[in-house]
């Protein structure tokens, strides 16, 4: 048997290889052996299989003063289903020409590329983001936009999809591309439980900028945190400034002042983003027409609903509930 074939011996889903170096990102790589590697028998036996692959000789250092023993070499990535870069070396570090070479020909025979972070660095080097969009880092961004001006890199959202090459931001949003791989290969419901595994949401609203699809009031009163759960248990309300300021007992103007400071952004916007939440909470695990989400929801017209809805998640209702809905399970 082959190395793969010790260590998954009893799924036969796609195989998720992860290429190690030597000054490995110990956290984004555990985030890939964790989502794909760690054992799931409630998942049946066509869960992935994942394999890391050595792209160097030994011996590889890992973050945090580890030392890795990887599976197999670099030719593990031509068997590979789905490729996850986990992090770089660092930004100003050339990419060899080898890992570049593998990667071009993973994907030209079908496999799907991921980055986590400063990954889309090596992903950008094979030349396939050329022409596409991408997420990295917001640190990295600017970097990313001078030395390949050819991709339109994006530093606001939490990952892109771009034709079986997908990008995601700082570390934790390698997380949620890691659930939107599992959520297009076994459906809503085992994205929902890895997540839950994960302690984590499923789905995260907002970009870079907004880190939690909750935010945490830093708010001594709680006042804040009433409000959210009072608004969140009535979405169909005409929720307006000023009536979410007599909840939390304060005046708009101060509400206003309050809420950005806890959170980053206003009431309204939070309100949006809530409502968009369960709006794909719904169109995931229900068969509810487009109206009555939008109504469930609080947006109170379709028009609104798809207006905010593919600002926030870039997919209109529909479409989003064709990829992601109970009727694909």
């Amino acid at each position: 048997m082959t190395n793969i074939d010790k260590i998954s011996p009893t799924t036969t889903g796609p195989l998720v290889v992860a290429p190690v170096y030597d000054g490995l990102c110990t956290f984004e790589f555990a985030i890939a052996a964790e989502i794909f590697g760690l054992s799931r028998p409630e998942m049946g036996p066509g869960w992935y299989r994942f394999a890391s692959a050595a792209i160097e000789p030994g011996p590889l250092r890992a973050h945090g003063g580890l030392t890795v023993t990887s599976d197999g070499g670099i030719a593990l990535l031509d068997r590979a289903d789905l490729i996850v870069m986990a992090g770089w070396k660092g930004a100003d570090v050339p990419v060899p020409d080898a890992l570049a070479k593998r990667l071009r020909q993973a994907w030209q025979r079908g496999a799907r590329l991921a980055s986590i972070c400063s990954g889309a660095f090596v992903l950008a080097a094979t030349g396939l983001l050329d022409g596409r969009r991408a997420a990295t880092h917001w640190r990295y961004a600017d970097k990313l936009r001078a030395r390949h001006p050819a991709i339109a890199v994006d530093a606001d959202v939490l990952y892109v999809e771009e034709d079986r090459v997908f990008t995601s931001a700082g570390s934790a949003a390698g997380m949620d591309l890691m659930l939107h791989l599992v959520r297009q290969d076994f459906g809503v419901e085992a994205a929902n439980s890895v997540a839950r595994r994960l302690v984590m949401p499923a789905h995260r609203g907002g970009g870079q900028a907004q880190f939690i699809e909750r935010p945490v009031p830093r708010d001594r009163t709680n006042r804040l945190a009433g409000l959210m759960d009072a608004v969140r248990a009535d979405l169909r309300a005409p929720w307006t400034l000023a009536q979410m300021a007599q909840v939390a007992a304060m005046s708009p103007r101060t509400l206003l002042r309050r809420f950005t400071e806890a959170t980053g952004q206003s009431p309204g916007d939070w309100l949006v983003a809530e409502r968009v939440a369960e709006a794909r909470r719904l169109l995931e695990a229900s068969t509810l027409p487009v109206e009555r989400v939008a109504a469930e929801a609080g947006f109170g017209s379709v028009q609104a609903l798809r207006h905010h809805f593919q600002a926030r998640v870039g997919l209109p209702p529909r479409d989003y509930r064709a990829a992601f809905g109970a009727a694909r399970r």
